[in-house]
């Protein structure tokens, strides 16, 4: 059987796969399941920024806008009035789950904006998080705002929480970055001691006989893991940062390819959605199972085997690769 420990954040984990923020990391009891189910770590639900700096009637009249300015996506919610806590009820809810588990927990803040909201990664850290997520979720649409002044906001939430605690920060990233590479060699600069890439903007759809915006729901599928697997098959080895990939991860092929790519973690939701927490036992199996007939022993020792830098074809994660797979295309 492979060894399938790996380390991100500092902590040494059993598996690469942790469970990312959803209803199902929403109290002591749904990171007990997690836990039971084999997670290494967990990421604690959102605490979002409007939860912090809006009155609760302004946050249930935003979020029910349909606006889509959340990562995780309505249509998984509870009803408001049960899954929308305050600032200290979550707070509560993360001693809870700290004192129910023996694994690292991840606290989840999910803002745009530099500002006193940021504080609460303070108090996180005090309820006994042991690292903080950061999930910016912006969508620019001001004509004004350069893509210079997008990174500076990410820069600036990134400082002004590494200035709050001394846990571990992670940053979670999309995929709408022109210069990546550059970007996170700033971010490593600001202190960020992961990436987690990459986060899923829901994308609102059209009831057209309505004549409505509505939130709309896909959860991912497997295809989706070819855009953090190359994004951190060329970041791996450039920074001293961990590397987390998140997106469309179902089964142990998808991780074992995340894991060769350079992934220290792999950060799981919509499989477990799907099927519960009791899937991450079958995920770690299939990992297993793969790496055992392929007769490799440990995560170690294939991590990062395929980034770019080791990889035989350095240009297949270029343009080069893209020139061969639309010139050999036949009909």
């Amino acid at each position: 059987m492979a060894d399938l420990k790996t380390t991100y954040l500092g902590f040494t984990l059993a598996n690469p796969f942790i469970p990312a923020a959803s209803p199902l990391s929403a109290d002591a009891a749904g990171v007990k399941k997690l836990e039971d189910a084999g997670a290494p770590a967990v990421v604690m639900h959102s605490l979002f920024e409007e939860q912090i700096v809006q009155d609760a009637v302004a946050l249930r009249r935003n979020l029910e806008a349909g606006t889509e300015s959340f990562a995780e996506a309505l249509t998984y919610f509870p009803q408001m009035d049960e899954y929308c806590l305050g600032p200290e009820e979550y707070l509560e809810n993360l001693r809870k789950a700290k004192a129910a588990v023996r694994i690292p927990v991840i606290a989840s803040l999910n803002g745009t904006t530099a500002g006193g909201w940021t504080d609460y990664a303070k108090k996180m850290q005090d309820a006994g998080a042991d690292a903080i997520e950061c999930n910016v979720y912006y969508i620019p649409t001001d004509a004004r705002e350069t893509s210079a002044d997008v990174e500076q906001r990410y820069l600036d939430i990134c400082e002004a929480v590494k200035g709050a605690v001394k846990v571990p920060v992670a940053m979670k990233l999309s995929t709408f970055f022109s210069a990546l590479p550059a970007f996170t060699h700033a971010l490593a600069r600001a202190g960020a001691d992961g990436l987690v890439l990459f986060n899923r903007f829901y994308q609102p759809d059209i009831d057209v006989e309505k004549r409505e915006v509505e939130p709309h729901l896909v959860l991912s599928t497997s295809d989706e893991i070819r855009i953090p697997m190359r994004w951190i098959a060329m970041l791996y080895g450039k920074e001293e940062i961990g590397l987390c990939a998140n997106r469309g991860i179902h089964t142990g092929e998808d991780a074992l390819k995340l894991l060769m790519a350079g992934a220290d973690a792999l950060q799981v939701c919509s499989v477990l959605l799907k099927n519960g927490p009791g899937h991450l036992k079958a995920l770690t199996a299939e990992l297993n199972a793969l790496m055992d007939k392929l007769e490799l022993d440990s995560v170690n020792q294939i991590k990062g085997s395929l980034s770019q830098e080791k990889c035989p074809d350095p240009t297949a994660f270029e343009r080069a690769n893209y020139m061969k797979i639309l010139l050999g295309y036949k009909a």
